[in-house]
């Protein structure tokens, strides 16, 4: 190579070198005097979240929520809920904040479409996307609040506590843990968390009036009320023509609260819960579509 080349390029990598350096050690410095130093207790918190960045507290993963759990007084120490109870008395001891009840939550599929032999309006043929299908008419099947049964929730689950089992969720209580993924991604608005030891349960969110809901439902909540007249706990309440029952109520009342409900409801779709009885339900369920 000709010295003149040669020296001309060592000279161009010295340059580079020399700028290199320089503002390496312009960065250096400056990450040292901005350095923000952190708080251990975040990293201690971090350590023992369940890590499984479902977003079930409300936060942007595990991080967001231990930042959020020790720097802010008022976010408690139990919305981890993979971690349940464990994990909310060990977030309680180093953030020093009192203990809070860790109710123990199961999704349920608040649909009984195959039960109630809901009918196809008509055959769908477009992506197998519960949301996409429902900008279709709100779906393919006669009840329009209905599961779409394309398995979103599966999807969204990060324990795979939902499987699909012809076109219908079928929820296992022992690998839910309750952090509501299932619930942020079904588009029809039919998955619900309820309490493990809840009472009683109506497996229909039909906002549709009483005889809409008869032509295309056999057992489907017709908002009748008599749920509402006859609950002993002014537990029960009706929304946009769907029950909704306020657990907490109910369960301080006594069994009996929950038992008049079911016992006057005329379609007996007020019922009563339990997880060895909802698996039960689900196991009718797809055994009524197989048929």
């Amino acid at each position: 190579m000709n010295p003149e080349l040669l020296k001309l390029a060592l000279g161009g990598l010295a340059v580079l070198a020399s700028i290199g350096l320089f503002f390496g050690i312009g960065l250096a410095l400056a990450a040292h005097k901005f350095h923000v130093k952190g708080n251990p207790k975040v990293e201690e918190v971090l350590e023992i979240l369940a890590g499984a960045q479902c977003g079930g507290c409300g936060y942007p993963g595990c991080e967001g929520y231990a930042e959020a759990v020790v720097n802010d007084p008022d976010v408690p120490p139990n919305l981890c809920f993979p971690g349940k109870e464990q994990v909310a008395k060990m977030v309680a001891e180093i953030t020093g904040k009192k203990m809070a009840t860790v109710e123990n939550m199961v999704a349920v599929a608040r649909c009984s479409r195959v039960e109630g032999k809901v009918k196809e309006r008509f055959r769908y043929i477009g992506e197998k996307r519960c949301a996409t299908a429902k900008q279709a008419f709100q779906g393919h099947f006669a009840c329009m609040c209905s599961c779409i049964g394309f398995g979103d929730c599966a999807k969204a689950c990060p324990f795979g506590a939902i499987s699909i089992e012809n076109a219908f969720p079928k929820v296992d209580p022992e690998l839910c843990v309750g952090c509501g993924s299932c619930v942020r991604a079904c588009p029809k608005g039919i998955i619900e968390l309820m309490p493990t030891k809840g009472r009683v349960w109506v497996p229909c969110v039909a906002k549709d009036p009483g005889k809409v809901v008869k032509e295309t439902c056999e057992v489907g909540c017709i908002s009748c009320r008599m749920c509402v007249k006859v609950c002993p706990a002014k537990a029960v309440k009706i929304e946009d023509n769907v029950v909704m029952i306020d657990h907490k109520l109910c369960m301080e009342y006594g069994p009996e609260c929950g038992e008049i409900c079911v016992e006057k409801c005329p379609r007996g779709i007020f019922r009563k819960f339990s997880l060895i009885g909802v698996n039960k339900y689900y196991e009718n369920q797809v055994k009524a579509e197989v048929a």
